[in-house]
């Protein structure tokens, strides 16, 4: 088995219960060396990988000192496109944590890249990896849906804002707040199991009102990031808006942190002219007409463990086959384009109160 040497870059939160686990699980991966600058992680990243790495403050030094097979990127936002790029100009492949970018600037940065390298780029969609996802999918590619010409999707919180007054809260680091925090996740897996179809226009709202909100976090995701109580909240907590596609079809989505809603929840609706299908919290439902239903639900948790673990580890395990020739990539950089083009696209419009027009 081909060796892979893997160093990486934000040793936060996702790193310590996603990444590390992953390449952990990956055969012949060796994860070599972290860069933080802060020096606890490196003690709680160590006892995970269970030996010493090096240890580094400056992600140029750890790339052009230790020569990486793989540069794995779980910094903050604004951070992703500046290592990416950086990484695959040195020959390394790299894999980033979503969002891609924080704007459609840098995300092209990104492509760029990675065409002049040569090496390969992939950057996290895990719930397409979930088994509830994979079956779904095939069923859809199969045509028991039919013609996929609307749908819903989510990530709804009651109280659940990641790291608030950190740099999940501050835009000139993450690039906005709900939307695209969690809207790359729902938006991303409604887009792939609809065919992909090329977004052309889209409208949107956004609204601040629990930056003041001091109630408590009902969210084990609001434990990412690291919060500061006079730090910035300068991002919006829910987002709402719609999605038009070059093939008719059309996607409403809604993305919170915190809102007065009864539980949290993401989601997936889809309206087929056969068939519709809901997928929810990781588990999928397809219906028929009212008079003859079929409903087929699977409950995906304890299988989807049972099946080679969870969507980060097995999208990890993916990238590792891409680099190794073994398959091929089941995102491509020209899909976190368009991601970044509709999220940016929403911002404006949220901003402007007019749709926006999605151009080449």
């Amino acid at each position: 088995m081909e060796k892979i040497r893997v160093a990486i870059v934000g040793l936060g939160g996702i790193c310590r219960t996603a990444h590390i686990p992953a390449w952990l699980s990956v055969e012949g991966a060796e994860i070599i060396a972290g860069c933080d600058i802060n020096p606890a992680k490196f003690d709680m990243a160590e006892e995970l990988i269970g030996h010493k790495i090096g240890r580094y403050t400056d992600y140029k030094e750890l790339i052009d000192t230790e020569k990486p097979d793989v540069v794995d990127i779980c910094t903050p936002n604004y951070l992703h496109s500046e290592v990416a790029v950086y990484a695959l100009d040195k020959g390394c492949n790299v894999f980033c944590e979503k969002p891609d970018a924080v704007s459609v600037a840098e995300v092209l940065k990104m492509a760029e890249a990675e065409k002049r390298s040569g090496k390969r780029l992939m950057v996290m969609r895990n719930n397409r990896w979930h088994l509830s996802s994979r079956e779904l999918k095939a069923k859809i590619d199969a045509g028991e849906l039919g013609d996929i010409y609307a749908a819903r999707c989510g990530w709804v919180r009651v109280r659940g804002i990641p790291g608030k007054g950190g740099w999940f809260t501050t835009k000139a680091q993450s690039g906005g707040g709900p939307l695209i925090d969690l809207g790359v996740h729902m938006i991303d897996l409604a887009i792939y199991l609809m065919g992909n179809p090329k977004a052309v226009a889209v409208s949107g709202a956004a609204y601040t009102k629990f930056a003041e909100n001091t109630d408590k976090a009902d969210s084990v995701h609001s434990s990412f990031g690291e919060a500061k109580e006079d730090g910035i909240f300068d991002v919006e907590d829910l987002a709402m808006g719609y999605i038009r596609f070059d093939n008719g079809a059309s996607l409403q989505i809604e993305f919170s942190w915190a809102s007065n809603i009864p539980a949290e929840t993401r989601f997936v609706e889809l309206r087929g002219t056969k068939k519709g299908a809901i997928w929810k919290n990781g588990a999928y439902t397809i219906y028929g007409a009212r008079k003859a239903p079929f409903i087929k639900t699977t409950i995906d948790r304890i299988r989807q463990l049972i099946h080679n673990g969870n969507g980060h580890a097995i999208n990890i395990r993916h990238f590792a086959d891409v680099i190794r020739g073994k398959e091929s990539p089941n995102y491509t950089i020209d899909q976190g384009i368009n991601m970044i083009k509709i999220l940016c696209a929403i911002y404006e419009s949220a901003k402007t109160g007019k749709e926006v027009l999605l151009g080449e």
